[in-house]
C-alpha cells in the first residue's frame, strides 16, 4: 500500500510497533505484549530456525476502528494459492538442505511460517514476533526484558509495502530478510533498510527497461495504470522520469488498489474511454489486475496494447481471469525462466498436514480439491467428501500451475543463501561447530558477501544494495485455441551490458492486440500549449 492512503492500516502498524512491549512500574520488570499473540500457520522445530511470511490470503475485511476500544483481529479473506506455493518452495529448499551431507551436515533447519494476508499491520506484528518472541506475559525476573531473535533469517514478503514496513521494524535487530518478489527500488536504500536483501531485481532497472521498450516500438503517446502501493507508485515514477527523457508523453496516469470502492474503478474506466492513446503501461500486481479485468470486461475495453511489469506479465492466473481477451498480445518484462529439479513434484505431492486441527489448511485443502471433510462446519450433502488421499495430478487449478517457477526459484535461492551463510559461520566441513553462538547480525554480514551456485548452475550473490543482477525476458501473450495463452519469449534485457546493447528484440515473432501482426500506432499528432495529463 502507498504511504498516502488507508492511514488506519498503517496507523495500526505503527501502534503495534510502538506498543509491543510495556514495562510495569514494579520493582521487578514485567514484559507484556499488547494484543493477541501471532500463531504460525506452519511450524517445525530444528537446530536453527528460519522464518517465513507469505500471503495465504489476498485481502481482508475492512473495519472501522473507533480508537476507543481494542480493535478486533484482522479478518483475512480470499485464499491465495500463490502464497501456499511460495511456502511450499521454502519447505522444498529446507528439505533439500536438511537431507544434504555437504551443506550444513548434521544441522537441521526448522521453520515458522506466518500468513500476512497482504496486510502491512499484520506483517509488522509477525516480524516483531520473529524478533523477540510471542509470549503474552513473561514471569517477573531480574533479567532485562529482552531475549534473542526467534529466527536467524526471514523469507518473504512478496509485496514491497509490507517489506518496507517489516524491514523498518526489524532493521534495528539486524535480522536478515530475503524477499523473493518485492521489487521497489526504494528497498535498495541500505540507510533505511540495512537488513533487507532480495533475489529479484530492483525496479530501478525494470522501469527503465519498460521505457526503452515503449520507445523501441515508436509509441510516444501512452496511458498508464499502476497499483497504488510502493511497488506501483515508485515503479511508475521512475518509468515516467525515464519516458520523458526519451520523448514519451503520458496522457493519463491512474492508480488502483484491490480494496478500492467500485466508483474508483469507474473513474478509471471513464478516463481510459475518453483517451486517445492506444497503449497502456500497466505497473500492477497480479491481484490488482485481476480485479480490474473483471470490471473492464463489462465495458468492452478491448483493442488496447498492454505493456506489463513482471508483477503479472507471466502469471497464468491473470491469463485465466482474462476471459474477454483484453490482454491478448500484451508484451512486458519477466523474470527469466527457471527450472529446479524436484520442486514441481514436491509441490504437487500435497497431503492434508493435520488439516483437521488447522481451520485455514482445512479450507485450503477443501478449496483445492472441491470437497468437504465430514467434520467441516460448512459441509454440504451435495459436495463430495474429502478422503485425505486426493491426488493433485488429477486436478488442474492455480495451485498446479507452475508459471511462477522463476519466483519459486527466488524463494529457493533465498533459503540456500541463508544456509550457505550459516555453513560458513559454523565452519562446517564433515561436521559443523555447534558451539558457535549464532546471531542475526553475523549472518547478515555473511549474506552480503555470499556467492554460490545452485544445483542447476545458477550463480547467486547480492550487490552492495542487497540486489541480484538485473536480467529480464521480454514476454508476449499469444492467444491459442481453447482460450489458452502462451507466454512466448521474444527478447531479452540485460542491464549489465552497454546501454545500446541492453535491449534485444525479435520483432517479427510478436503478436499484437486483437491478434494483429502490425504494431499498434500511438503517437502525438498535435501538440497543444497546455497539459493533457490526467492523474488519479
Amino acid at each position: 500500500m502507498s504511504s498516502t492512503q488507508r492511514w488506519p492500516e498503517q496507523g495500526w502498524a505503527l501502534l503495534h510497533l510502538l506498543l509491543v512491549v510495556s514495562f510495569s512500574q514494579a520493582e521487578e520488570p514485567v514484559c507484556t505484549q499488547r494484543g493477541d499473540p501471532e500463531i504460525p500457520q506452519m511450524f517445525k522445530d530444528g537446530d536453527i530456525m528460519l522464518g517465513g511470511i507469505f500471503s495465504f490470503h489476498s485481502s481482508w475485511k475492512n473495519r472501522r476502528d473507533s480508537y476507543m476500544d481494542k480493535p478486533l483481529p484482522l479478518q483475512c479473506t480470499s485464499l491465495d494459492f500463490r502464497g501456499f506455493q511460495f511456502a511450499q518452495a521454502m519447505l522444498f529448499a529446507l528439505e533439500e538442505v536438511n537431507n544434504s551431507t555437504v551443506l550444513l551436515p548434521g544441522i537441521s533447519l526448522g521453520y515458522r511460517i506466518y500468513d500476512s494476508c497482504g496486510s502491512i499491520a499484520k506483517s509488522v506484528r509477525v516480524a516483531l514476533a520473529f524478533a523477540n518472541g510471542n509470549e503474552v506475559v513473561s514471569q517477573p525476573s531480574e533479567v532485562p526484558c529482552k531475549r534473542p531473535a526467534q529466527v536467524q533469517a526471514i523469507m518473504g514478503e512478496r509485496s514491497s509495502s509490507p517489506c518496507m514496513a517489516m524491514a523498518t521494524a526489524i532493521g534495528p535487530f539486524h535480522i536478515p530478510m530475503i524477499s523473493h518478489f518485492a521489487t521497489c527500488a526504494c528497498l535498495s536504500d541500505k540507510s533505511k533498510y540495512p537488513s533487507f536483501l532480495r533475489t529479484i531485481p530492483s525496479d530501478y532497472y525494470q522501469s527503465r527497461a519498460l521505457a526503452q521498450l515503449v520507445k523501441h516500438f515508436g509509441w510516444t503517446w501512452v496511458g498508464a495504470i499502476r497499483t497504488n502501493d510502493d511497488y506501483g507508485n515508485n515503479g511508475m515514477a521512475t518509468f515516467i522520469e525515464m519516458a520523458q527523457q526519451l520523448g514519451i508523453c503520458l496522457e493519463y496516469s491512474v492508480s488502483f488498489f484491490r480494496t478500492d470502492p467500485p466508483d474508483k474503478i469507474q473513474k478509471i474506466i471513464d478516463i481510459i474511454k475518453a483517451s486517445t492513446s492506444k497503449v497502456i503501461i500497466a505497473f500492477l500486481s497480479g491481484m490488482d489486475l485481476d480485479v480490474i479485468l473483471h470490471e473492464f470486461s463489462h465495458h468492452n475495453l478491448t483493442g488496447y496494447q498492454w505493456v506489463g511489469s513482471e508483477g503479472w506479465i507471466f502469471d497464468s492466473q491473470t491469463a485465466a481471469v482474462d476471459k474477454h481477451h483484453i490482454l491478448d498480445g500484451a508484451i512486458g518484462l519477466s523474470i527469466p525462466k527457471a527450472h529446479v529439479s524436484g520442486m514441481r513434484e514436491f509441490m504437487l505431492d500435497v497431503r492434508p498436514l493435520n488439516v483437521s486441527s488447522n481451520e485455514m489448511f482445512t479450507t485450503f485443502y477443501e478449496t483445492l480439491f472441491s470437497c468437504k471433510f465430514k467434520q467441516s462446519k460448512s459441509s454440504s450433502r451435495n459436495q463430495k467428501e474429502c478422503t485425505g488421499l486426493e491426488d493433485l495430478t488429477e486436478v488442474q487449478n492455480i495451485f498446479t500451475d507452475m508459471s511462477l517457477m522463476p519466483i519459486f526459484n527466488n524463494v529457493y535461492k533465498g533459503v540456500y543463501a541463508a544456509a550457505h551463510a550459516l555453513h560458513l559461520i559454523l565452519s562446517c566441513n564433515k561436521t559443523c561447530n555447534t558451539k558457535v553462538q549464532l546471531d542475526p547480525f553475523t549472518i547478515l554480514q555473511h549474506l552480503r558477501t555470499i556467492q554460490f551456485k545452485t544445483k542447476e548452475g545458477e550463480e547467486v550473490y547480492f550487490n552492495e544494495n542487497g540486489d541480484p543482477a538485473a536480467k529480464y525476458e521480454i514476454i508476449n501473450w499469444k492467444p491459442r485455441e481453447n482460450d489458452i495463452v502462451e507466454f512466448v519469449t521474444v527478447g531479452l534485457y540485460d542491464a549489465s551490458l552497454p546501454e545500446n546493447k541492453q535491449l534485444h528484440l525479435q520483432n517479427e515473432s510478436i503478436t499484437w492486440t486483437q491478434n494483429s501482426q502490425q504494431v499498434k500506432y500511438s503517437k502525438i499528432t498535435v501538440v497543444a500549449n497546455y497539459s493533457l495529463f490526467v492523474s488519479l
